[in-house]
């Protein structure tokens, strides 16, 4: 055999094994262009691939890598083979400190294979789990997502999953859609389309570090528009009206609307915004504290807005918010990065502390900051001055607003050295940017330990 005729066997067998197909389209996509690589493509079984495309390429310049399961070949049974060429790809970006996106769409194990299958679908969970808090992972579940797979692909980062997509653990009865997993909490984003979730993953690496020890990456966004701002902003339009201009990404829209978290440029830096803003309870206090790990752990920036009159059971029980409240508090107590957090309404009771673990913290004018709401601060406090009252509700309200506007004012809380600076909230955009600045070269030591509890 001549070298040129082995040079036209190797051209057929890798047009072979790149054949067309959604998972490979889908790879390429999330790559700049011409700029995929893939790696182990001759890896077969018999005369077939083994149901997943893996490789790297450059998201704006950046490496990362990925992996495209293929329901096309197999179903895209996930084998030990299939596992292998996953399992290559967490070691790569472990090694290299590159974020890793993978793509799911497969019908589950290839059950044939046995316990064979079980240990190596604990290698790849394991190598997830290693790589977690040091490099970004995100999911895009594209298709099918069931089984162990399903547990992979909740464990990442940043969870996007397309219309028609369904992802489960078991095959049992119930809703497994897109929307079904957002209510839960496990999506972030519901994109459209595959063309869609590939550019909102490309989106999401641009804005990501690239590992721990990375710096955020600069992005060039426009000043935010002039808007009237207020105490009850809906999220949306008080993330517009603070961030650069274009530039907010909602994780977990539909999940705990009390708490409202994005990423986001703020000045051409990327941070993490949460706007806690209503009485909140067991799924928005684990959806705040989630996202403040989320952040701490690429030394992301926290800006934090407060409107909470309280927390709520919300159909569990009253034990349980404590529970819940030292959950967020420690969350935010345990992150290392800069945190600023702005008080814009009411901060009663374990909301006023839950949030306060920041490095600067900041009042608008009409906040309330207070161990007990008012009314009840009223009856405790100033019970006698309700006396001799001829409308004992007309009294109360008139006390209440009087306690909201003097000992629970934000200057009273600044007095006590609760608040650094009670702001304008038409100053808030610059007073934030100006803080961020101050905070980029913050430095934390711990106590030497394993991790927190």
């Amino acid at each position: 055999m001549t070298y040129q005729s082995k040079l036209d066997k190797l051209a057929q067998k890798r047009a072979a094994v790149q054949k067309s197909s959604p998972a490979r389209d889908r790879i390429t996509a999330l790559f700049d262009e011409g700029t995929f690589v893939e790696l182990d493509a001759f890896v077969a079984n018999g005369e077939d691939g083994v149901g997943v495309v893996t490789g790297y390429g450059s998201v704006e310049g950046d490496v990362v890598y990925a992996f495209s399961q293929d329901i096309t070949t197999m179903g895209g049974a996930v084998s030990k083979a299939h596992a292998e060429k996953i399992a290559k790809i967490y070691d790569l970006a472990v090694k290299n400190g590159a974020p890793v996106v993978a793509i799911y769409d497969s019908n589950g194990a290839k059950l044939g294979e046995g316990p064979e299958i079980l240990a190596s679908y604990g290698k790849i969970l394991s190598a997830s789990a290693n790589l977690s808090g040091v490099v970004p992972q995100i999911a895009v579940v594209a298709g099918s997502c069931v089984g162990i797979s399903s547990m992979m692909a909740a464990g990442a980062d940043v969870v996007l999953m397309t219309k028609g997509a369904e992802l489960y653990l078991a095959d049992a009865e119930g809703d497994a859609s897109a929307e079904a997993a957002m209510e839960a909490g496990i999506a972030d984003i519901i994109c459209g389309d595959d063309a869609e979730a590939m550019a909102k993953a490309r989106e999401l690496v641009t804005m990501l570090p690239l590992n721990n020890i990375s710096e955020a990456p600069v992005l060039e966004g426009a000043a935010a528009a002039p808007v009237a701002m207020s105490e009850n902003m809906e999220a949306a339009e008080l993330f517009a009206a603070v961030c650069d201009a274009d530039t907010v990404v909602e994780l977990k829209a539909g999940y705990a609307d009390a708490v409202s978290t994005a990423l986001a440029s703020l000045g051409g830096s990327t941070v993490g915004v949460l706007y806690a803003n209503g009485r909140i309870g067991r799924k928005a206090n684990a959806k705040a504290a989630d996202f403040v790990r989320f952040c701490d752990c690429f030394n992301l920036p926290i800006v934090t807005f407060v409107n909470v009159p309280g927390f709520c059971t919300c159909g569990g029980t009253r034990t349980e918010n404590a529970k819940l409240c030292a959950r967020l508090a420690h969350a935010y107590a345990d992150a290392t990065c800069p945190k600023i957090t702005v008080y814009t309404g009411s901060a009663i009771g374990g909301a006023a502390v839950a949030f306060a673990n920041a490095d600067i913290r900041l009042a608008w004018p009409g906040a309330v900051i207070s161990a007990l709401e008012p009314e009840t601060a009223v009856e405790f406090f100033w019970h006698d001055k309700l006396k001799g009252a001829e409308n004992l509700e007309k009294r109360r309200a008139e006390l209440a607003e009087e306690y909201a506007e003097t000992e629970a004012s934000p200057y009273a809380a600044a007095n006590a050295s609760m608040v650094e600076d009670i702001v304008d909230p038409a100053n808030i955009r610059s007073v934030l940017i100006a803080s961020l600045e101050m905070l980029a070269s913050k430095r934390v030591s711990r106590l030497p330990k394993k991790h927190t509890n």
